[in-house]
């Protein structure tokens, strides 16, 4: 299918929401994870989310050029062209983007579609994330609050943080602290600044004990509950029906997470859920396998001149993405997402 339209996302965030379930935000920076991940979507017969983060982009515009701007258009070209050969609608999304690169990344992106729009086309991208949580939160809402603007009026969502992932993404580090729990008092800051859809519909991360990287279970609290907080903190100050949940929220750094916390997550309002180090590993696992196993094929030891079948990049490359894929569609079983795309 083509890549979603600013109305389906709507559509595929709606259902998330109202049937209790969440996407997988699958960050790629290759057209071979790409492809991955369009394939684990397919086979897990779910809608989805694939992104790019600062350091994707750059890399994607190739290691000599490092422009984001440049690696996101491209990356943006071909996902739209390859997407059309799977069954399933897939939004594009732009990972964190701390304050110092917004004028390099967002803002560039955001001018794009806003010209493709006046031109009656889709946006480029169907949202952009906006990680704020490095200022403080006075600073972090107004400048979420331009950018809302600016994406309403190209038809994008705005994701938003508040309150600090911790470890580390792409040469972004949160401390893990305090900080790491999101209190009902930012939520409430969060709701006043940015309306609840009116200003523009934006996603929210709201952090509860969220670290990027790879950790085992239990090195960091994780507390959903901080979600069903948040929640119940807006529905009483706006005056809404008990048990609504005015929060589209997103879960960051989730490697490591139990089941039962996942579901808790997304039982308490969560739509996303971005998925990096995993999908790494899984791609890059067969990849070592096959040097591993083949090595004297790989490599011209001794002489001999190797077995081009065995070096041949189509030959791991293929390994590593159905290992990827297969890492999409366990991500999709564990937010409850498998079965659901809205079709053509």
């Amino acid at each position: 299918m083509p890549i979603a339209t600013p109305e389906r996302y709507a559509e595929m965030l709606d259902a998330a929401k109202s049937k209790g379930f969440a996407f997988p935000a699958i960050n790629v920076s290759s057209s071979q994870t790409l492809n991955a991940a369009l394939k684990g979507f397919a086979d897990a017969g779910s809608d989805g989310i694939i992104q790019i983060s600062t350091g994707g982009a750059d890399y994607l515009s190739g290691p000599s050029v490092k422009n984001m701007v440049t690696g996101s258009v491209a990356f943006a070209a071909y996902a739209a062209e390859v997407a059309k050969n799977y069954p399933v609608n897939v939004a594009l999304h732009t990972d964190h983007c701390p304050k110092d690169k917004l004028d390099g990344f967002v803002r560039p992106l955001i001018d794009i579609s806003a010209e493709r729009v006046a031109r009656g086309e889709a946006p480029l991208f169907q949202s952009h994330m906006w990680d704020g949580s490095a200022v403080p939160l006075e600073e972090n809402l107004q400048i979420a609050e331009e950018l809302l603007a600016k994406c309403a009026a190209a038809h994008i969502i705005l994701e938003i943080e508040v309150g600090v992932v911790g470890g580390e993404e792409d040469g972004i580090v949160g401390a893990i602290d305090d900080k790491l729990y999101t209190t009902p008092e930012d939520a409430l800051a969060t709701v006043r600044a940015l309306g609840t859809g009116e200003k523009g519909r934006y996603l929210t991360a709201l952090t509860f004990g969220n670290v990027h990287g790879v950790y085992k279970p239990g090195n960091v609290k994780l507390r959903p509950e901080i979600l069903k907080s948040a929640q119940e903190a807006v529905v009483a100050e706006l005056g809404l029906d008990a048990g609504a949940k005015p929060f589209d929220l997103v879960f960051h750094g989730g490697s490591g997470s139990t089941a039962e916390e996942i579901a808790a997550a997304v039982d308490y309002g969560v739509v996303k859920m971005n998925v990096d180090t995993d999908t790494q590993y899984a791609f890059t696992r067969p990849v070592a396998a096959h040097m591993f196993n083949h090595y004297d094929g790989v490599l011209k030891v001794d002489g001999e001149v190797g077995n081009k079948k065995q070096y041949d990049p189509r030959s791991w490359g293929k390994a590593a993405e159905a290992g990827m894929a297969a890492r999409v569609v366990e991500a999709c079983e564990n937010l409850r997402a498998s079965g659901h795309t809205l079709g053509a």
